[in-house]
């Protein structure tokens, strides 16, 4: 168990955002409505989840653009502003392209402190200045070679409306400027993922949809991480660590991504165990097309129905909970154990599923299912790409980490997933009716705006998308307020009051609350537990006053 503190130390090195995210990808060809679709979890314990805007416009030659680290906040200094820039919305813009990523770190050894550009920054620049996934990938690649490379290793997904590509970079250390990567476009009809370990392994050397650094393979022989035969080099094996950490801890999001959209996952167990058996393919063929809907619940994942489902083994607790809290690594009797990762966790800031289609009018090529908080129990929003103005309820500067704001959607969300994580099989029927409600109200919305965006002028349908991302915002934080007001309500002090056929709580003859269900521990394991441990000092027996 050595091996998966030294990947955990590894993460926790890296910037606070990015300890644990996970992206998933499916590619055109993959999807039923002929789009490109990829996900993010920007998963971290001090993140505020809220949605980054920044307008568009053209600049004077000799305007400089501050560089300030994502994670941090720290200023790296500043380059040359591209003349005309992109107005983007979180991780996506105007144009329909998203990136998303997920951070592995690597060998220590390739950070490079005099770099300028953070993973952050190179998503965020990058978005202001690319129109097309490719595009993007050269931009991405040119800042990090022309300023530097700041940040550990990293994976992103890079997709506009007809390609989804995975690129894998990371730096040199200060020992030669820029970084060392790879790309590979994800072939149409395949989905893909990445969660915190570099997946790209062999690559073809002669292919127009596989790009990468012309030294990436002789940068790793200087450094001793690799002496093979260039057809066998692995990016992965050669600059991260593959041990348990990162194969349990990290590869088994994907594989359970992979797991409930493709038969014959199975086989690939032994990877995840053992680091033995094949190694998981870099992307897979799922056996239905997918939807947008599809892919939300798959950020809603804790492995159920897997051999490492969170919500069977003793850690569920009596109420079957899917989390785990930190530290994620353990001791007994001197013997390290660990928690399970999965792709849904509490310390989420936000979350995205961005479905990119190039078929439909600038308006709503793209479209960012934005959410804040836990996946599993948050509400996507839908935000079109010609969106001109962040919702209040999604807005910067409404609340913080550390300041509730009762119109802010991450807070609204906290307070309902933070009464779930204590009774979560409970609780879970109401969250997943309101979420149902307002996500199947929201899709009804966009579905009809698609249905007519094409009649519609450029600004009627701004005006329109506008109009969808203000009502849903408010709607879903108004309407989880609610929640977990009722929730609060409903399940006061282990209870579970009654209601009526019209959902209102229930009252005697008289009109006094009505007595509640009892809702106890649904694990009868929890009960096993206390007699284990108490023997018979809680045991109900029969006793008499002596000379009774």
């Amino acid at each position: 168990m050595k091996s998966i503190l030294l990947t955990l130390a590894a993460l926790l090195a890296a910037p606070i955002s990015a300890l644990a995210c996970t992206s998933l990808i499916a590619a055109k060809g993959a999807t039923k409505d002929g789009s490109v679709l990829i996900t993010y979890s920007a998963d971290s314990h001090s993140l505020y989840g809220e949605l980054y805007h920044q307008p568009g416009g053209k600049h004077a030659p000799g305007t400089m653009r501050k560089v300030v680290e994502w994670d941090t906040g720290k200023y790296l200094g500043e380059i040359p502003e591209a003349p005309v820039t992109y107005t983007t919305l979180g991780n996506m813009n105007e144009h329909g392209l998203a990136i998303a990523e997920s951070t592995w770190g690597g060998h220590s050894e390739l950070v490079d402190t005099t770099g300028l550009i953070d993973y952050g920054s190179l998503i965020y620049i990058t978005l202001q200045r690319a129109r097309t996934a490719r595009e993007a990938i050269k931009v991405m690649t040119d800042l990090v070679k022309d300023y530097g490379y700041y940040s550990s290793g990293e994976s992103f997904s890079i997709a506009d409306g007809n390609e989804a590509w995975i690129m894998e970079l990371i730096g040199k250390g200060g020992k030669e400027k820029g970084a060392v990567w790879v790309a590979r476009r994800i072939p149409d009809g395949y989905i893909s993922g990445h969660a915190n370990h570099p997946r790209i392994h062999q690559f073809p050397l002669n292919d127009p949809e596989t790009l990468y650094s012309p030294d990436v393979i002789s940068f790793a022989r200087k450094m001793g991480y690799f002496d093979g035969d260039d057809k066998d080099f692995s990016f992965s094996l050669a600059y991260s660590d593959t041990d348990f950490g990162a194969l349990r801890g990290c590869d088994a999001r994907v594989w359970s991504f992979f797991n409930s959209h493709a038969q014959g996952m199975d086989k690939y167990l032994d990877w995840i165990d053992n680091a033995a058996g094949p190694v998981m393919p870099l992307w897979v063929k799922p056996d239905e097309p997918l939807t947008a809907d599809d892919m939300k619940w798959a950020m809603r994942d804790h492995f159920e129905g897997t051999p490492y489902d969170m919500t069977q083994d003793v850690g569920a607790g009596p109420y079957a909970v899917p989390y785990r809290w930190r530290p994620m690594t353990f001791k007994v009797d001197g013997q390290e154990y660990t928690h399970e990762r999965a792709i849904a966790t509490q310390q989420t800031g936000f979350t995205f599923v961005a479905r990119l289609r190039s078929d439909l009018p600038d308006a709503a090529k793209g479209l960012l299912w934005f959410g804040t908080d836990d996946a599993n129990t948050a509400v996507y929003i839908p935000i079109y790409c010609s969106v001109t103005k962040v919702p209040h309820e999604l807005a910067v500067g409404n609340g913080d980490m550390n300041n509730i704001s009762w119109d802010a959607n991450f807070w609204v969300n906290n307070y309902v997933a933070n009464q779930a994580y204590n009774r979560y099989c409970q609780m879970i029927p109401d969250i997943r009716r309101v979420q149902s409600e307002l996500e199947q109200g929201a899709l009804a919305a966009t579905e009809a705006f698609e249905a007519k965006v094409a009649d519609l002028t450029a600004a009627q349908a701004s005006a329109a998308a506008q109009e969808i991302a203000d009502k849903w915002a408010a709607k879903a934080t108004s309407d989880y307020k609610a929640l977990g007001d009722f929730l609060l309500v409903k399940f006061m002090d282990g209870n579970i009051k009654r209601q009526d056929a019209d959902g209102s709580f229930s009252r005697n003859p008289y009109g006094l609350p009505a007595s509640p269900q009892y809702g106890g521990y649904n694990d009868p394991r929890y009960f096993r537990a206390i007699v284990d441990e108490t023997g018979d000092r809680l045991k109900v027996r029969d006793v008499k006053p002596q000379g009774k």
